[in-house]
């Protein structure tokens, strides 16, 4: 209603037109009905109107837009879940892949009270700080066609048995490979006991640890567990971890959430555990899961953002970030989980995503051959000249590799990507220090950092397995250089007084593959060195590697094995180290799977078969054509 004000000296507007009082009455009704009417109109406005949505909540607008895009995403829903029901999960934290210094180890809640929107109608953050309906969601299918993935055919398509064949072998390896087993157990049967349902045990208080990095989901060592507990054949554990699933993971949650996180622990291992199980709830879940990470992808660029609200779709870069940058180890370390969603689903929307990622990172100029660490999602370009194979850039080269064996040696642009990184890493980064241990340095702007990263040292295992397939002349010149780097890394361990390894290790001042300072001393858990121990096992049978790796199985049991669990430790280079109280999720995940692994015959997890996420959750190569099966 307008409210006609009296100006000082003058009488109010109605009595100025010598109207009198039934007539002002009449007038006041005549101009109340009209307003009345013209706002009653903009209800017949189209949706897009911009007048609409100038005087309209933009809720309301966003919920009348989507009604008919929802109505129909229900009928491709119910193809792709088919009878399983949609997944329910509350906040998680866990220490991140690739944690920068800088970065906080939790962000604020910034949308603490944001409403969840209509499906598949959540708002994105853009550029210039204005929300936007999320056009990201996928599109609804065909319903004359809907998709089936044979799994059956799948499975079929395997070269070797999931779990292999166990031929006789040798006791001490056997016994190794049960130890192993025995400690998965016992992290797992502490975590159920004192914290199921959380994200990760802190064994020490023996309670559960909850943390923001995973925007409301819990349970993120229960999914992080599940393949592991598979392999490791703990089928009791299994189903127990298999109903937590099915009864208690909740995906209608509203937080704040790593992309990254997410994709390659939540996502990673439920498809993982599909594909070794064939269980629905497993598929069901990750590609609803998979559909929530779609709007971080609205951006001008397609580069998505690092942070989305898992209820409101709306995303937004990390604090610490340069400039709003999205960070290359994050954007570029989907590429395999998000394949597989299109395969499962049927939906080509997931590999457009990453495919056009891949466009993006083609068109920008690479300093001297180099992908910086920081690239603007706005403009696409660099925002700052920082290039790391450990922290910030890790997972991007490891998932070009394995791109291109997943989709059984095809992808060649993702091999040629691959091959010219690592000719511009070697040629820029690769140093050898005065005592001969070779090493991948950081590149700031031009300038050399000589230290590594307890990150980077995945990189022997990285280079070992693109040197398998290279052309003959270079494999062994890859091969050297991947044992190399391997044998650094396991130096960082042995020079420590508890034989396991720091966060990161200096070759400066007269050190080498040692930590020089107090920040860079501790021990989390980690899976980096033991992961190339075991593709250096499974590429060259060298029996050192099963060695070293049964040193970090001694010195986990001597420094890291509580009452209730394992914790990281806080000083690798004292006896009598000081525990952080909290067992990582990845421990479960990867520390002792790629220990298990090392243990094992070759079949076990083929490579013919598998490739492993950045998580350690493997997922198949594509031998055949199994995701074009339609049911009629």
């Amino acid at each position: 209603m307008v409210l006609l004000r009296k100006l000082p000296g003058m009488p109010g507007w109605p009595t100025a037109l010598g109207l009198r009082l039934p007539q002002k009455f009449l007038f006041l009704l005549f101009l109340s009905g009209l307003l009345t009417l013209c706002f009653g109109a903009l209800f017949l406005l189209p949706d897009s109107s911009r007048f609409k949505r100038l005087f309209l909540p933009r809720r309301a607008t966003a919920s009348t837009s989507s009604s008919s895009a929802a109505a129909s995403a229900a009928a491709a829903s119910s193809s792709s879940t088919r009878d399983t029901d949609l997944p329910r999960s509350p906040p998680a934290a866990a220490e991140p892949r690739h944690a920068s210094p800088a970065a906080p180890r939790r962000l604020r809640e910034k949308l603490r009270a944001a409403a969840r929107p209509a499906p598949r109608a959540r708002q994105q953050v853009q550029g210039d700080g204005r929300a936007e309906p999320a056009t990201g969601a996928a599109p609804a299918r065909d319903a004359r066609a809907p998709f089936r993935f044979d799994y059956e055919r799948f499975r079929r398509s395997l070269r070797h048995p999931v779990r292999g064949t166990r031929p006789g072998e040798d006791p001490e390896t056997r016994a190794r490979r049960m130890k192993i087993k025995e400690m998965m157990k016992f992290a797992w049967d502490n975590y159920k006991l004192y914290a199921l349902g959380k994200n990760e045990l802190r064994p020490l208080t023996k309670n559960g640890h909850i943390g923001n990095m995973f925007g409301g989901l819990r349970g993120a060592t229960v999914v992080d567990a599940l393949d592991t507990l598979y392999i490791m054949e703990l089928e009791e554990e299994f189903q127990e971890a298999k109903k937590w699933v099915e009864k208690s993971f909740d995906l209608n949650v509203n937080g704040e959430a790593s992309l990254f996180e997410v994709n390659i622990r939540y996502v990673g291992g439920l498809l993982a555990t599909y594909y070794l199980t064939g269980e629905e709830v497993f598929k069901s879940k990750a590609l609803e899961l998979g559909e929530k990470l779609l709007p971080a992808f609205n951006t001008p660029t397609g580069i998505p953002r690092g942070v989305i609200n898992l209820g409101s779709g709306m995303s937004w870069s990390w604090g610490w970030a340069s400039a709003g940058s999205s960070i290359l180890a994050e954007f570029g370390t989907l590429h395999l989980e998000f394949l597989h969603l299109s395969e499962l689903s049927g939906n080509p929307v997931f590999a457009e995503k990453v495919m056009n990622i891949r466009k993006v990172l083609n068109r920008v100029e690479k300093p001297q051959g180099l992908y910086p660490n920081f690239l603007s999602p706005v403009t696409g370009n660099w925002v700052q000249h920082h290039v790391s194979i450990g922290g910030l850039g890790d997972s991007f080269y490891e998932y070009l590799i394995k791109s291109w064996l997943m989709s059984d040696r095809k992808d060649s642009e993702a091999k040629k990507m691959y091959d010219d990184a690592l000719e511009a890493i070697e040629k820029h980064l690769v140093k050898k220090s005065a005592g001969g241990l070779t090493y991948i340095a950081e590149w700031r702007g031009g300038v050399l950092d000589h230290k590594m990263g307890h990150l980077a040292c995945f990189s022997g295992g990285m280079i070992a397995l693109g040197a398998e397939h290279a052309g003959q002349e270079r494999k062994q010149h890859y091969m050297d250089l991947a044992a190399e780097i391997t044998s650094t890394c396991h130096e960082s361990y042995a020079r420590s007084d508890t034989k396991l390894g720091p966060e990161a290790f200096r070759f400066d001042a007269g050190t080498e593959a040692m930590a020089t300072r107090l920040s860079e001393r501790y021990y989390i858990l980690r899976p980096e060195v033991v992961e190339s121990y075991m593709y250096m096992w499974r590429l060259t049978h060298d029996p050192k590697y099963r060695q070293w790796g049964w040193e970090v199985v001694k010195a986990l049991e001597k420094h890291c094995r509580v009452e209730a669990g394992f914790s990281g430790i806080r000083d690798v280079y004292t006896t009598t180290p000081t525990h952080d109280n909290m067992q990582q999720s990845f421990f479960l995940a990867e520390t002792l799977k790629y220990l298990y692994l090392l243990f094992c015959e070759d079949d076990v997890l083929s490579l013919d078969d598998w490739v492993f996420n950045t998580e350690a959750h493997p997922l198949p190569v594509n031998h055949t054509n199994f995701k074009a099966s339609v049911q009629q």
